[in-house]
């Protein structure tokens, strides 16, 4: 692609790698065929390649109205477009650039400001967070369906290991998933301490993903800090990983590494985390050998492969290899390539979307006729579980009830 854009924004690290980004999109429309919401909507202005020509335009110059940021904001984000591009168009990146453009030259209204605001303040903090989800469970039997359905029932962690081992990696707490799900990081942390790895948990907070996909790069920019510098003492003294048990978390912080490359102070620091990240996959891969599991064969289970583990981290097969390996009897799921509608603060910033693709993805998962749907990211768990009553979970749960 052809692009124009003026010197002073080529003269910024956002207009080149922007530039570099366009210019890779040879017009093919493959993307298309995969992007959930131009299934839905059929609208060329609502898929990557319809996107990609208006972050264009606005970039060289072209007025820019709500209109063009209601396309932007339509986008769930989740890259398949990515792994169908015969060119490696990294159209993801392109977005966030566009989406943090047109924020500066649109005013959002009033309304808009104010939820967005509300959610930033309120959702990566945990001491925020958790007080208002025990509020929600307390008062759960009185809401009206579909809030009703958002609160998750409390699920306990169960028994964290001490750290006995001499291999050891970090784990993100992260914001949402220690206060909905502890349950989580814990039947980690036990699966690997069979494995000989001890898990350690820190004080560390949000990723910073929610802040960077709604524009607020800085604020994102200084979560990451935070975390680097929550870590660093333990990676100086040998922790041999950072381990994500959340892939949506897990592709923020592989790009940490990018995303902080200006940053005189944290660079070097961020290029290493990012290259400690682990997704909890690819760890329970290397060390499932070694794993004492029971061998007798499970219920049906259906597994919903999300939009950051197989778009994101390009991380396909690896959980579903594991799953086999522990007799789990996986059953078929229709179009396991598209988006289930969470696609973090999307769920609640275009509900009717977010929606209509959760029931998609729901007829898919339930056509096997499943006892349990299993997961890899924490926001599509809750999401999913929403809207039915099949239980929802994380892969490493049912794991962790397998072992021997």
């Amino acid at each position: 692609m052809q692009t124009n854009l003026p010197t002073p924004l080529l003269q910024t690290p956002q207009g080149q790698r922007a530039d570099a980004i366009l210019r890779k999109c040879v017009h093919c429309g493959f993307c298309t065929a995969t992007c959930p919401t131009y299934q839905v909507l059929g609208d060329e202005l609502d898929g990557p390649r319809g996107r990609i020509y208006l972050i264009k335009e606005m970039l060289e110059g072209a007025p820019v109205t709500e209109k063009t940021r209601s396309h932007l904001d339509r986008c769930l984000t989740c890259r398949s477009c990515e792994s169908t591009c015969p060119s490696g168009v990294q159209y993801g990146k392109l977005v966030d650039i566009g989406r943090e453009v047109i924020e500066h030259r649109v005013p959002r209204k009033l309304s808009e400001r104010l939820l967005r605001s509300l959610l930033l303040a309120v959702v990566p903090h945990r001491r925020r967070f958790a007080p208002l989800l025990a509020l929600g469970r307390l008062t759960r039997p009185l809401l009206p369906g579909r809030l009703k359905a958002a609160v998750p029932p409390s699920r306990p962690a169960g028994a964290w290991p001490a750290a006995r081992h001499s291999r050891r990696m970090l784990v993100l707490q992260g914001c949402v998933q220690p206060v909905a799900l502890p349950s989580v990081n814990a039947a980690a942390a036990r699966v690997l301490d069979r494995a000989g790895i001890s898990l350690v948990a820190t004080q560390d907070g949000c990723c910073g993903a929610m802040a960077h996909h709604l524009s607020q790069s800085e604020r994102a920019r200084e979560q990451m800090r935070r975390n680097i510098d929550t870590w660093w003492p333990a990676i100086e003294a040998g922790a041999e990983a950072v381990v994500v048990t959340a892939s949506g978390c897990g592709a923020m912080v592989q790009d940490y590494g990018e995303l902080l490359a200006d940053d005189p102070a944290y660079a070097a620091k961020a290029e290493r985390v990012s290259s400690l990240f682990r997704d909890l996959g690819q760890v329970v891969a290397d060390a499932a050998a070694t794993l004492p599991l029971r061998a007798t064969n499970t219920p049906p289970v259906a597994y919903h492969a999300p939009c950051s583990l197989q778009h994101g981290l390009k991380q396909r097969g690896i959980v579903e290899s594991i799953l086999a390996r522990a007799g789990c009897q996986l059953t078929p799921v229709a179009d396991s390539h598209l988006c289930c509608g969470s696609a973090g603060t999307y769920s609640l910033l275009q509900p009717a979307m977010s929606q209509e693709l959760k029931q998609r993805k729901l007829t898919a998962l339930q056509a096997g006729k499943p006892d349990v749907i299993l997961s890899a990211n924490v926001g599509c768990m809750l999401h999913l579980q929403s809207g039915t009553s099949t239980p929802v979970r994380h892969w490493i749960e049912l794991l962790d009830e397998r072992l021997a």
